[in-house]
């Protein structure tokens, strides 16, 4: 981690930190109740301040599109309201999902999952921001998912909670 922290400061030096947000961070935005909720705020409203970049993806729309109203659109507001990039998946973004999925990383009954990961993997981007500590924001995909990454030519992507970019600062 220690190196990881290094290579961020060196990053944040040039540019802001490119940040994927999992569909998770759209529902702790709303969920008061929810320790983190306050975190996710905050990181939100660093985005819009042009602290850091904010991308997703279109799976993380197409799970969004799956809540029930009136929640559905106050997620998906969050993607314009910040300024949120929408990421459209790769061959190369597919590949690695399945990769991660076929090495036992992650579910096959959880591709979604997976696929955030390969995204940001896939498009060069520096975090992944996850509250899905079920299958994502666990020290087994954190490890098992740099290896594949290196071994198929990509960077490791550090994975790690709101409070954790907040504070890194």
């Amino acid at each position: 981690m220690r190196q990881s922290v290094g290579i961020l400061r060196e990053v944040m030096a040039i540019r802001p930190l490119r940040l994927y947000l999992e569909t998770t961070v759209f529902n702790y935005y709303f969920d008061v109740n929810r320790e983190g909720h306050e975190d996710v705020v905050r990181l939100f409203e660093a985005i819009g301040a042009g602290r850091y970049e904010g991308y997703a993806s279109t799976y993380v729309t197409d799970e969004l599109e799956q809540a029930p109203e009136p929640k559905r659109s106050e997620m998906l507001a969050l993607v314009e309201k910040y300024s949120i990039t929408i990421l459209d998946s790769t061959p190369s973004s597919e590949h690695l999902a399945e990769l991660y999925i076929t090495e036992g990383v992650i579910p096959s009954s959880h591709f979604f999952d997976s696929a955030h990961i390969a995204m940001a993997a896939a498009y060069g981007l520096d975090l992944v921001i996850p509250y899905n500590f079920k299958h994502i924001a666990r020290d087994k995909t954190r490890h098992l998912t740099a290896v594949i990454n290196r071994e198929e030519g990509y960077d490791a992507i550090i994975i790690c909670t709101a409070e954790e970019v907040l504070n890194h600062d």
